[in-house]
């Protein structure tokens, strides 16, 4: 029979701190996919007015209006606030630097679908916008006409026929799809902000940026609260559509 010396101490391992160096959008996404286990283990929507687009809409509803608890409890007095007392060139600047991270991963996968024009263009971008835009605070790019070509890895995937499959909201980060919630979590392990070492500055990079987004949601989010009788229908929706066609028009246009 084996036992342990009372004095024995676990050994730490490679992964011990791994925990501290994770970004929300890790978390979130770690959540989301226990939540979608859940969702298939539980039942989908059934019904003759279901959209099998969204077999899992009774999930997808809860989801959504815990996340809409969330921002209003949370995320969008924060963002008013933020948005009141950031003079608007610090506001451009600290938006223009976040796009311009988001400017590398639109290079990456722009070359994955084989768009050589608006590779070379995103790549130009990236270059004269850290180098000599002050690390991305300044737009200098887009003044030169080099204007940016958005990608990401869920276009990508969607780009070589990988198929949406179901609707799905995420916790804290919204509407997405099976296939989009791969590509993010796939983008998220090379999220230069989530490759920080120092902790402080990794958190505080990564609240301003999700304070930051959301502040620029908020004019919209009053046009939604505005025009539309059920919210998570109309949001399903667009966010399809829009999805759909940033998929689609760049595999025609190379077509063409």
């Amino acid at each position: 029979m084996m036992c342990c010396s009372p004095t024995s101490k676990p050994t730490p391992t490679a992964d011990s701190g791994a925990g501290t160096h994770r970004s929300w959008q890790t978390v979130a996404l770690r959540w989301a996919g226990a939540a979608a286990l859940g969702v298939a283990l539980g039942g989908c929507a059934t019904g003759p007015s279901a959209d099998p687009r969204d077999p899992f809409e009774n999930y997808n509803r809860s989801m959504t209006r815990f996340n809409e608890a969330v921002d209003e409890a949370v995320l969008k007095p924060v963002a008013k606030g933020y948005a009141t007392v950031t003079p608007d060139p610090v506001r451009t600047a600290v938006s223009n630097f976040f796009n311009n991270l988001k400017d590398m991963w639109g290079t990456v996968n722009t070359a994955l679908q084989l768009r050589g024009e608006a590779t070379a263009v995103n790549f130009m971008r990236v270059n004269v916008n850290t180098f000599i835009g002050l690390g991305g605070l300044i737009d200098i790019a887009s003044e030169m006409g080099l204007h940016k070509t958005k990608a990401d890895f869920g276009q990508t995937m969607g780009h070589w026929g990988v198929p949406p499959g179901p609707y799905l909201v995420l916790p804290l980060m919204g509407p997405s799809t099976v296939r989009d919630t791969v590509g993010m979590g796939i983008e998220a392990r090379g999220d230069l902000v989530g490759q920080v070492e120092h902790i402080p500055s990794r958190n505080s990079l990564t609240a301003l940026r999700l304070v930051e987004t959301r502040a620029g949601l908020l004019r919209a989010g009053s046009l939604l609260d505005e025009a539309a009788l059920d919210k998570y229908t109309f949001t399903r929706e667009v966010f399809l559509q829009r999805r759909q066609s940033v998929v689609d028009e760049p595999r025609d246009a190379l077509a063409d």
